[in-house]
């Protein structure tokens, strides 16, 4: 069970009638060697551990070509943000509480399409609102041709999102492959494999957090 720090010392409270504020029982977890970290989103139960351990191999072989140079082993994935970030832990003035002010217009969902090369490159796209099949299919693309320029074989891994497997998108795997651009499914329900998952964490968590932008251009700017 994972508990937040207020939640925890109320549960102490409670259940064992020690009072300790959540300030007090962060200082006294952290002495004991306990530290936060954030929580990733899991869905462990529903993995096929068989599928997972078989797709883990093959992907533990793409990274060792990759670290070879024998390959350009890149991870994709989308994510979205909005003009107001939700409000999280911040440091201010003893007996004072930072407030964001919030503007009159919610504004529309940001995404983006991101194409993570660990160590070397991070390539991205930016989408008002949700991405589609033509968004998706523009990065792809590029990818392609960017491949077919340098000849050398390019492995995208991504997850198995119902517009990464239409038939428009199906229809144009061969096409890209002849470039050079093959593409890598993980299994099911097993996001966790993918790095630039941790990228968007540390994206909404540490750079963005605690911000409220008036409109989507200057979200877009401070996404860069």
């Amino acid at each position: 069970m994972v508990l937040q720090d207020i939640k925890l010392a109320k549960k102490l409270y409670c259940d064992r009638n020690v009072k300790l504020s959540p300030d007090r029982l962060r200082r006294v977890l952290k002495k004991r060697g306990s530290n936060g970290s954030r929580l990733l989103m899991c869905h462990k139960g529903k993995q096929d551990p068989i599928a997972r351990a078989k797709k883990q191999a093959d992907l533990d072989m793409l990274e060792l070509a990759a670290a070879a140079g024998e390959i350009d082993l890149k991870y994709f994935d989308e994510s979205g943000f909005c003009v107001w970030s939700e409000p999280g832990y911040t440091y201010y003035f003893r007996g004072k509480q930072k407030r964001l002010e919030q503007k009159k217009r919610r504004g529309r969902r940001l995404s983006i399409i991101g194409f993570l090369q660990p160590i070397i490159s991070f390539v991205y796209g930016l989408v008002i609102r949700g991405v589609d099949r033509k968004s998706y299919i523009q990065m792809m693309e590029l990818e392609a041709e960017s491949a077919e320029k340098t000849g050398r074989t390019r492995v995208i891994v991504q997850d198995n999102g119902p517009i990464h497997r239409c038939k428009e998108v199906q229809y144009l795997w061969s096409k890209w492959e002849r470039q050079g651009l093959y593409i890598f499914f993980l299994p099911k329900y097993c996001s966790e494999m993918n790095p630039i998952e941790l990228e968007w964490q540390h994206l909404k968590k540490d750079e963005l957090s605690g911000q409220i932008f008036d409109d989507e251009y200057y979200h877009c700017l401070c996404s860069h």
